[in-house]
């Protein structure tokens, strides 16, 4: 239980550090993932460049089913392409994770990386995909609306 504590205390000061770089917005989300098979919904918070293209946009994923409740906070950097006379823009992206599942009574929260890609309109719409390793799920899918400040 301690770990979980310590994780979410790490979460609130990234959120806390993001906050003092201009914002870009916050997000939700909701997806599929696989390795565990679960629906998750989740948050985002998003800042604006901190070099070019680059920003910084830790998350929190709680994700239902296969027997177990897995949460996950995400501390992901993302690098945008703009597609050029077109509202959309492409962004890859990687982090590290704190996964933290709970299934029959017991909690156990380990270390995971993630690597994704995705798809966003200027106007707030955005999809993307990420590949987990260690102990974030092997694959998700999600679709979000990100609200401008």
């Amino acid at each position: 239980m301690k770990r979980i504590w310590v994780g979410c205390a790490v979460f609130v000061i990234g959120l806390a550090a993001a906050a003092r770089v201009e914002a870009q917005g916050f997000g939700v989300r909701a997806g599929v993932s696989a390795d565990p098979d679960q629906f998750y919904g989740g948050i985002d918070y998003e800042t604006a460049e901190l070099l070019e293209r680059l920003r910084f946009r830790p998350n929190l994923e709680i994700g239902v089913g296969d027997d177990v409740t897995l949460t996950a906070v995400n501390f992901e950097f993302i690098y945008r392409i703009p597609i050029q006379k077109k509202p959309w823009s492409v962004y890859v992206g990687a982090g590290p994770a704190l996964v933290i599942a709970h299934a029959h009574d017991d909690t156990d929260a380990g270390g995971g990386f993630n690597i994704l890609l995705g798809l966003a309109h200027r106007g707030g719409l955005f999809t993307e995909i990420k590949v987990g390793a260690i102990d974030s799920p092997s694959f998700k899918f999600a679709v979000g609306y990100r609200f401008k400040p």
